[in-house]
């Protein structure tokens, strides 16, 4: 069953809506920085990040996921081990991650474009929450892609959950996702070591 989402978002595009959908089915909401500000805009109970990990964004806002109490609920297997460690360190488990990417390639694709402009744009949570709920798919529904929002929503309507396959195709989507991210930065960068 899914409880809780976590959502974290470049493409804000529906997504009010989208998270409206989830508050119907009884799903918690958990978000950060602009796109809880946005949930929030729009009616919608959200429980910020900083709530649940006890720390403010940090570092200019380069820190705000990368905590035990996001990733351990994100990573956690529902085992019985595993369900004893979340409960032991209170960490709230999460059954959906909605999360996508700063548009690097927008940044990199700018003819002004220079190594500290696009690194300043380079993700490093987004990546790691969106990687975490991709690897634990058997448990957890990562979604990149915007366009899979509200198809995921109508089969959660429809069925209380997502079939196995819908797991692993948005799981296979992160991962080519994560890949042809990686590869713009890493030839970016080549190509600037060469000039």
């Amino acid at each position: 069953m899914i409880k809780r989402a976590l959502i974290s978002v470049y493409n804000k595009d529906g997504i009010p809506e989208f998270a409206n959908g989830l508050i119907d089915l009884d799903i918690k909401i958990a978000s950060s920085g602009n796109t809880a500000k946005v949930l929030k805009d729009a009616g919608i109970l959200v429980k910020e990040v900083s709530e649940i990990t006890g720390y403010p964004a940090i570092l200019g806002h380069r820190v705000v996921t990368l905590h035990p109490k996001i990733h351990g609920g994100i990573l956690a297997k529902r085992t019985p081990e595993h369900l004893a460690e979340v409960e032991k360190y209170e960490i709230p488990l999460f059954d959906l991650v909605c999360v996508d990417l700063y548009p690097v390639e927008q940044a990199i694709a700018d003819s002004n474009a220079t190594i500290e402009s696009v690194i300043e744009m380079i993700d490093i949570g987004g990546p790691a929450l969106i990687r975490g709920a991709a690897k634990n798919c058997e448990n957890v529904i990562p979604i990149i892609d915007p366009s899979d929002r509200m198809p995921v929503l109508k089969e959660l309507k429809e069925n209380g959950e997502v079939t196995k396959k819908t797991r692993l195709d948005l799981a296979i989507k992160v991962f080519t996702r994560m890949s042809a991210y990686d590869n713009a930065i890493r030839e970016f960068l080549a190509r600037k070591q060469e000039s």
